[in-house]
C-alpha cells in the first residue's frame, strides 16, 4: 500500500510521464536552487509519509475494533455510536486535507472509464451480435437465506455472503453464520432447517458489497453496444456445491441448457459463454453433462450448435494451489502475512480450526485443489516454471524445516501433498472429494474417451476431452507479473485440531513468511491459467476436434492511486474492470473475434513444453 501511494512513478508502466510545467504570460518566476528546491520537496514527501501513517494507524484501530468480538478490546456496541464527526475533529488538519486529497485521486481512479470501451466500440459499428451468458467465480456470486425456520425467519431474503448483511451477522451472531453457511458434512447439501441460495440476474455478481464491483463494468461496457435483460444473463450459482449437488438441488445445468437453447432460438445467433475464475471449471464440467446420455442428453453436437465462443478469463483449469492450505490449516499468504496484532485479532474472532471446518464444509471450493498432479507442478528436484535464479525448486510443494513426526514428514510433492490431505482429514471431507473430484492425468485416448462416462472427471481438463465442436472458438484471457503463491513452509503446531501451521518465522531467500511465490495473477499460478490455453488442448487427445484456441496475456500495471488497480491491472478479480478486457469481451460478443491476435508476455509456452505429458505414442 505504501510503494501505491508514495511510490516512484517512473517505475509504473502504466502511467505516462507528467508534461513540463508551462508559465503564464505576465507570471513571475522565481529561481531556486537545487538544495532549497530539495530541501522543499523532502518536507513535503515527510508531510505525506506522516500522513498515511497517521491514517494507517486509524484505520488499524477501526479494523482492530472490528475483529475484536464483543467483551474483548472494544463493546462493539459502543463502537456503533461513535461519531465520526467529532473523531475527525482530533484530527490534524494537514491529514484530514491529504486524506481528502488521497481520496479524490482514488474516486477519478475507480470511475476511470465507466462506458467508455463500449462506446468506443460503438462509434466502430460494433454492435450487439451474439447472445451473452456469465458465470461468475468462486465466492462471487451473492448467497441468500430462504429459509424460515426460527433460526432464519431474522435474515430471510438477506444475503449472508456478499453484503452487509454477511459482515453483521459474522461479526455480532457468528456462530448462527456459520450454521447458515456451512453445508451438511455428510450430504454436501442444506443442513436441516438451513435455505441458502444463489442470488440471480445481475445483481448477483455485480457487486460484491456496496462500492466493491466485479462484473458491473462488464456490464456497463455490454449495455452500450445494446445488451439487456433480453440478450444477456449472469447464470450465477451457489459454489458452495460441488458440480453433481449443483444439479440435484439447483437443476442449474438442466437451467443454464434450457436458457442457452432460448437465447439461441429469440436471437437466431449462437451465444458467447464468458465465465471468470473457478466459473470456467463450471463451465467445463457443463460441455461434458450437457452431451451426456441420461444427464443434459443433448448429444455430441450440442454445443457446436449452440455455443459461437467461450470467453475464459483467468480460468483456474489446473486449480489454484492457495486452495490447498486453506483446507488444510485454514491460511493463506493473506493470513500468514498479518502482523502479529492483526494474527491475535483474526485468531480472537475466527480461528484456524474454524476457518478449516468452513472451508471444509464447502466442497464446491475443493475443485480448486491442484489439478495434474507431479506431471504439472514438478517432483522433489524440478518443476516446468523453475526459474534460472532459484535456490530451491517450486515441485516441492509443501516443506517442513524440521521432519521429525507424522506430523511434519519430508518435503513433499503436490501429489504426496493431496495424500497428506486425505490422510490428515476427516472421513466425511474424504468421502465429499473423493466421491467429486479427480485430480490425475489421463495419459491416452482411450483413458479420455473413457473418463467421458465418469462425472467425477468432467471438472479436468487432463483426464477428458473438449466438446466434439469444430467451429467453437476459445478466448483465454488472464492477468500476469503479480506475484502469487507457489509453494509452502510448514511447522507443527501446538492446536490439536489443526497439527500443522505455515511457518512465519521463516524468512530469507525466496521465501517471505513461510510463503514462496512464482508466477500467476495474485490468485491462480500462471501454470493453471495458461497451461491448457497454450499447449494441452493443442495435445489432439485433450482436443479431437481441433476447436480453435487464442491466447491474450494481460500485465500487471497498477495505477497506484487506485485500490483496485487500474485500467490497466492484472489482478484475478479486478481484471474484470481492465480496459483492454472489456474491449476484447465485447469484440467477440459483437462478431469480431477473429481479429484478435495472440499476445504472450510470459514463459508458459516454454514452461509448457516442459511439463510431462506428452501426444499418444
Amino acid at each position: 500500500m505504501r510503494r501505491r501511494f508514495l511510490g516512484d512513478s517512473s517505475s509504473d508502466p502504466s502511467r505516462a510521464s507528467s508534461p513540463n510545467p508551462t508559465v503564464r504570460d505576465g507570471e513571475a518566476v522565481t529561481l531556486v536552487s537545487t538544495s532549497k528546491l530539495r530541501k522543499l520537496t523532502q518536507k513535503r514527501s515527510k508531510r505525506r509519509q506522516w500522513s498515511v501513517f497517521g491514517l494507517g494507524g486509524l484505520l488499524g484501530i477501526l479494523i482492530a475494533a472490528f475483529f475484536a468480538q464483543q467483551h474483548d478490546v472494544i463493546n462493539l456496541e459502543g463502537l456503533m455510536d461513535l461519531n465520526l464527526d467529532t473523531l475527525f475533529d482530533a484530527i490534524p488538519a494537514g491529514i484530514v486535507n491529504d486524506a481528502k486529497d488521497l481520496t479524490r485521486h482514488e474516486r477519478e481512479t475507480v470511475n476511470y472509464d465507466s462506458f467508455t470501451v463500449g462506446l468506443h466500440l460503438q462509434s466502430q459499428g460494433v454492435k450487439a451480435q451474439h447472445p451473452v451468458i456469465m458465470i461468475p467465480g468462486v465466492i462471487s456470486t451473492g448467497l441468500e437465506s430462504w429459509g424460515t425456520e426460527e433460526v432464519s425467519r431474522q435474515y430471510f431474503r438477506k444475503r449472508l455472503w456478499g453484503s452487509w448483511s454477511m459482515m453483521r451477522a459474522l461479526v455480532l451472531d457468528k456462530a448462527s453464520w456459520k450454521k447458515h453457511i456451512m453445508l451438511d458434512k455428510l450430504t454436501g447439501l442444506d443442513p436441516p432447517g438451513i435455505k441458502l441460495r444463489a442470488a440471480q440476474g445481475f445483481d448477483a455478481a455485480d457487486f460484491f458489497i456496496t462500492g466493491y464491483w466485479i462484473w458491473s463494468k462488464i456490464l456497463e461496457n455490454l449495455a452500450t453496444l445494446g445488451y439487456d435483460p433480453s440478450n444477456a444473463f449472469t447464470a450465477a450459482y451457489d459454489w458452495r456445491l460441488s458440480c453433481e449437488k449443483l444439479e440435484l438441488r439447483d437443476h442449474y445445468f438442466t437451467r443454464l441448457k434450457a436458457h442457452i437453447e432460448t437465447a439461441k432460438k429469440t436471437s437466431g445467433e449462437k451465444v458467447v459463454l464468458v465465465s471468470h475464475s473457478m466459473g470456467s471449471q463450471v463451465l467445463f464440467y457443463f460441455f461434458h453433462w450437457v452431451e451426456a446420455a441420461g444427464y443434459g442428453d443433448g448429444g455430441p453436437k450440442w454445443v457446436d450448435d449452440h455455443v459461437d465462443s467461450w470467453i475464459n478469463i483467468s480460468g483456474s483449469l489446473l486449480g489454484a494451489l492457495k486452495g490447498y492450505p486453506a483446507v488444510l490449516s485454514g491460511e493463506m499468504k493473506d493470513t500468514a502475512q498479518l502482523n502479529a496484532f492483526a494474527v491475535y485479532g483474526l485468531e480472537k474472532f475466527l480461528a484456524k480450526h474454524e476457518r478449516v471446518e468452513i472451508f471444509r464444509a464447502m466442497p464446491g471450493a475443493s475443485s480448486m485443489l491442484p489439478i495434474g498432479g507431479n506431471a504439472v507442478w514438478g517432483n522433489k528436484t524440478f518443476a516446468p516454471d523453475d526459474r534460472s535464479n532459484q535456490t530451491v525448486s517450486y515441485g516441492t510443494f509443501i516443506n517442513f524445516k524440521e521432519s521429525n513426526s507424522t506430523q511434519s514428514p519430508a518435503n513433499l510433492t503436490v501429489e504426496e501433498s493431496h495424500a497428506y490431505l486425505m490422510k490428515n482429514s476427516e472421513t466425511w471431507y474424504q468421502d465429499q472429494v473423493r466421491s467429486s473430484y479427480s485430480y490425475g492425468v489421463a495419459h491416452s485416448r482411450a483413458e479420455v474417451e473413457s473418463n467421458a462416462k465418469d462425472p467425477r472427471k468432467w471438472m479436468n481438463p487432463l483426464e477428458t476431452r473438449l466438446p466434439l465442436a469444430p467451429h467453437l472458438k476459445i478466448y483465454c484471457f488472464y492477468g500476469v507479473g503479480k506475484p502469487t503463491e507457489r509453494s509452502y513452509w510448514y511447522r507443527e503446531d501446538r492446536d490439536p485440531l489443526i497439527n500443522v501451521t505455515i511457518d512465519t518465522s521463516l524468512t530469507y531467500g525466496d521465501i517471505d513468511r513461510g510463503v514462496i511465490m512464482g508466477e500467476g495473477d495474485g490468485t491462480v499460478p500462471l501454470m493453471s491459467n495458461g497451461y491448457m490455453c497454450a499447449k494441452g488442448w493443442r495435445i489432439n487427445r485433450y482436443n479431437p476436434a481441433g476447436v480453435s484456441i487464442k491466447v491474450y496475456e494481460m500485465p500487471h500495471e497498477p495505477d497506484r492511486f487506485s485500490a483496485r488497480g487500474g485500467p490497466n491491472t492484472g489482478d484475478h478479480v479486478d481484471i474484470l474492470g481492465r480496459a483492454s478486457l472489456n474491449d476484447l469481451i465485447l469484440r467477440v460478443a459483437g462478431g469480431k473475434g477473429n481479429h484478435i491476435e495472440e499476445n504472450y508476455v510470459t514463459n508458459i509456452r516454454e514452461y509448457s513444453e516442459k511439463v510431462k505429458i506428452y501426444e499418444d505414442p
